[in-house]
C-alpha cells in the first residue's frame, strides 16, 4: 500500500458491504482529502455502499464506478473495493456528472466541461494542459461512449482525458458511476485534476495488425452490430480470416484476434463481444458502414506491459500512482494464459489501482482491449 503524504492507495477484499467500506476508509483516509476515487464490484449492495461512503467520507468529494473486476494493492481481484485518495497539498480537483446519455447532446458535454473549468480556474488561475488532466468513468452499457468522449475531449481543449467504461462483473445488465453521493445509470462522471506532480497519459495494447482488409458492408450502428463484412455474413467472413469455424468463435477467440482501425496513423482496437444467431457480430464499440478493419494478432502481453512501464518510468521517474482502465478482455486473457502473477507484479511495482473495464477512452477515442491510464510521479521530479 502506498502511503505517500499526498496519495494513498487502498483495497478491501471483504465481501460484506459495510465492512468493506469501513476497511477502505481506514486505509485510504488522510488529512485534507481533495478527492477519493474508488472502483467497486457490482456484487455489493450499492445503495448500502453509497450510504456508508457518504457517512464515512462526509464532506469529501468522492467519485467512482462499478467494474468487471478491480485492480489494487492486492492485484487483480473480484468482489472487492479499490481506490485512492488525493490530498489538497498537491492536488486541486473538480468533478461533474452527465446524465441521460441515451439522449446525449453535444451541448451537454460542452456545458459540463465549461462549468468545471471555471471552477478550476477560480482556484488555480494558471491551470492548463501542462499541469492538468481529465479522467472519465462512463456507464459501459450506455452505448454512448463515442459521442460523449469526443464531446468532452473537444471541450477540454489542451487538457487531455483518459477513462474507462464501468462494468457489472460481466452480467451486462446494469453498470453505474458514482457522484454527488449516489450511483447513476446512463451517466458519466469526469474529473479534472490539477497537480504540481509530473504526470503522463498513456495507452498500450499488445496487438500487431495484418495486411488483409475487412470492410464493413452492412451494420446496425445503433446496436453496434455488424451484419456483413466484405459483402459476406460477418461471422462467416471473420471466421474465414482468422482460420476457424464459426462454431469455434467465442470470447477467447475474439480476445486473441480482435480487429483494429487506423486513426491518424495509430491502431485502435475494436473488440467483438459475441456472435448472434443470424450470423452477425456485436461489437463493444460503435461501428459504421464503410469502416475498414484489419485483423490483429497478439504479441506478449507481459512484455508489452513491462516495456510500457519502463518507458513511463523513464519519463517521470518511479510512479507514485498509476490509474489504469484495463479492458475485461485483457483480464480474461491474463487468467486464461496463467499470466496473473507476472501482470500483478508489474502493477504492484508501479503502484497501480484501477479496474477491468467494458471499454477504454484515450484522446477523445473510445477503444477496446487496451490499457489506458495516467501515471503520476513525485513532485520533486518535475522540471
Amino acid at each position: 500500500m502506498q502511503n505517500n503524504s499526498s496519495i494513498r492507495l487502498a483495497h478491501s477484499c471483504l465481501s460484506d458491504t459495510s465492512a468493506a467500506v469501513a476497511e477502505f476508509f481506514d486505509k485510504v483516509s488522510q488529512p485534507d482529502m481533495e478527492l477519493v476515487l474508488f472502483f467497486c464490484s457490482s456484487e455489493y449492495d450499492l445503495d448500502l455502499l453509497a450510504k456508508e461512503v457518504n457517512r464515512l467520507f462526509d464532506g469529501v468529494q468522492v467519485v467512482g464506478c462499478t467494474t468487471a473486476g478491480e485492480i489494487g494493492p492486492a492485484g487483480y481481484l473480484q468482489h472487492s473495493l479499490s481506490g485512492v485518495s488525493f490530498s489538497r497539498q498537491q492536488f486541486t480537483i473538480v468533478s461533474g456528472v452527465l446524465s441521460g446519455l441515451k439522449q446525449f447532446e453535444l451541448s451537454q458535454g460542452h456545458d459540463c466541461v465549461q462549468g468545471m473549468l471555471q471552477q478550476l480556474e477560480s482556484k488555480v488561475p494558471h491551470a492548463d494542459g501542462q499541469n492538468s488532466f481529465a479522467f472519465m468513468m462512463i456507464d459501459g452499457l450506455s452505448m454512448a461512449e463515442e459521442v460523449v468522449t469526443h464531446s468532452l475531449q473537444h471541450s477540454l481543449g489542451d487538457i487531455r482525458m483518459v477513462g474507462g467504461s464501468a462494468g457489472d462483473d460481466q452480467k451486462f445488465i446494469s453498470s453505474s458511476v458514482f457522484s454527488d453521493g449516489q450511483f447513476h445509470d446512463d451517466s458519466a462522471v469526469v474529473v479534472v485534476i490539477n497537480t504540481c506532480n509530473p504526470f503522463t497519459l498513456f495507452k498500450t495494447q499488445h496487438f500487431v495488425s495484418s495486411n488483409e482488409r475487412l470492410v464493413v458492408t452492412e451494420a446496425d450502428t445503433t446496436q453496434r452490430i455488424v451484419k456483413e463484412i466484405n459483402g459476406f455474413p460477418a461471422a462467416q467472413e471473420y471466421s474465414r480470416l482468422v482460420g476457424v469455424a464459426v462454431s469455434e468463435l467465442d470470447s477467447m477467440r475474439f480476445a486473441e484476434s480482435p480487429v483494429v482501425v487506423l486513426i491518424d496513423g495509430t491502431d485502435y482496437v475494436r473488440s467483438i463481444q459475441k456472435v448472434n444467431a443470424d450470423g452477425s457480430l456485436t461489437f463493444y464499440c460503435a461501428i459504421e458502414e464503410g469502416v475498414v478493419f484489419r485483423v490483429a494478432h497478439g504479441v506478449s502481453l507481459v512484455k508489452n506491459l513491462q516495456e510500457t512501464f519502463e518507458t513511463l518510468n523513464s519519463k517521470i521517474g518511479r510512479p507514485q500512482l498509476v490509474i489504469g482502465c484495463d479492458c475485461i478482455l485483457r483480464n480474461l486473457e491474463v487468467r486464461q494464459r496463467g499470466l496473473q502473477s507476472q501482470v500483478e507484479r508489474l502493477f504492484k511495482e508501479n503502484n497501480t489501482i484501477g479496474f477491468s473495464s467494458y471499454g477504454e477512452q484515450y484522446g477523445g477515442v473510445h477503444i477496446n482491449q487496451t490499457l489506458t491510464g495516467v501515471v503520476i510521479g513525485e513532485a520533486d521530479n518535475a522540471e
